[in-house]
């Protein structure tokens, strides 16, 4: 086999996981499941798809440990035994394939009991209940709801966050016991565990609020529950919102600040995003505004962390092309690439990145019983477009 010359696709070793090379495939929610959070066939060809095509870690969408921590009533989720079956069959291809299988872990409080995307992403009402898809309460750290319109949420007391520490700690098992060998939290995108973190959505005057210590603690007390049930062998990420994009909200400093803190408690890697406070998701405020995105818009983000903060950390938004990712890693903006929606339109990026960036190599990549026939098809110029 070639010698990579890529940093794309040269191996990276996070605890006692390697990594065959820095692409991840990013987390996002299908909405295919039913009331029981259970992975069907349908997942599992979503999933196994990108383990076949050359992607280094393959993340499922987002798990909860709590069903009330659901977005609809159609997203997976890890609060049930039964949970565990299915997604071992998507963990165990995955592995077999030379990935590196992944899962994350999450809770939606307040955007918690809310349609589909597809449907209008509004929060369950009463025509939604005639379809047999009533609303559910939500939870949050107070009564009031940062997103306009939205079921204003129960108000966590101290008993309930525990519980609710303690069932990210459950789910941190299930998910081991499922063959996943990295874990990623989801912490961002105005999501339960931002807007504890974020002085725009939290007001609490106890241990959970005021201070950024403070505002802190949920965070750091999920990751210590997750780390305490997590093998050592295998390593743990957060994703959170970087800035909230929003006067007086949370900035680069204090997830520098966070970082630093979850990094002590076993944290291993950030992957940076940001948003989502105030918003149906991290973008709406962005397309009401009607103002685009440039590519990599987030990576700036990462970047401040790595450099600062002294942790690894993952880029992510609006990444597609090969040379770019390429360029953020041999920059040290980053140190992996996450891709999701470019992935949707093209299942096979890795595969082209790497006969874009390691032309004399490319073909290793790709499942012998495909290479052996396409090589041969484009020695004869059969792929080449005038």
């Amino acid at each position: 086999m070639a010698t990579r010359r890529s940093l794309l696709f040269s191996p990276y070793r996070l605890r006692e996981v390697e990594f065959p090379n820095r692409i991840i495939l990013s987390p996002m929610q299908m909405y295919v499941a039913g009331d029981d959070g259970i992975a069907t066939d349908w997942h599992y060809q979503h999933l196994a798809k990108f383990a076949v095509s050359g992607v280094g870690c393959v993340f499922t969408e987002v798990l909860p440990p709590d069903p009330v921590g659901r977005n609809t009533h159609w997203d997976l989720g890890i609060w049930d035994e039964a949970q565990v079956a299915p997604l071992t069959r998507i963990a165990g291809f995955i592995k077999e394939s030379g990935s590196i299988p992944a899962a994350q872990m999450g809770h939606a409080g307040v955007k918690a009991s809310r349609q589909r995307p597809s449907d209008g992403l509004q929060p369950l009402g009463t025509e939604d209940t005639e379809k047999g898809e009533p609303p559910w309460q939500p939870v949050g750290p107070v009564t009031a709801t940062h997103v306009q319109g939205y079921h204003p949420p129960h108000e966590l007391t101290t008993n309930d966050i525990h519980e609710l520490i303690d069932k990210f700690g459950e789910g941190a098992n299930r998910l081991d016991r499922a063959g996943f060998e990295f874990l990623e939290v989801h912490a961002a995108h105005g999501y339960l565990i931002h807007s504890f973190y974020s002085p725009i959505s939290n007001s609490r005057t106890d241990g959970y609020g005021g201070s950024l210590k403070n505002r802190m603690r949920f965070a750091l007390e999920v990751a210590e529950s997750i780390r305490g049930r997590w093998p050592e062998k295998y390593p743990l990420s957060f994703r959170i919102s970087a800035i909230d994009a929003v006067e007086g909200g949370w900035a680069l400093e204090d997830s520098a600040a966070l970082s630093t803190a979850l990094g002590a408690v076993g944290v291993d890697i950030i992957d940076c995003s940001s948003r989502g406070v105030g918003a149906a998701n991290s973008l709406t405020k962005l397309e009401k505004a009607g103002k685009s995105l440039d590519e990599g818009y987030q990576v700036p983000y990462a970047e401040f962390i790595r450099k600062n903060v002294g942790m690894p950390t993952i880029a992510v938004g609006l990444i597609t092309r090969p040379q770019h990712a390429e360029a953020i890693l041999q920059q040290g903006r980053a140190d992996f690439i996450a891709i999701a929606r470019e992935f949707l339109y093209n299942p096979h990026w890795a595969l082209h990145a790497a006969e874009e960036l390691e032309p004399e190599s490319a073909w290793e990549d790709w499942p012998p019983t495909w290479s052996w026939w396409l090589e041969r098809r484009n020695k004869l110029g059969i792929n080449k477009v005038d």
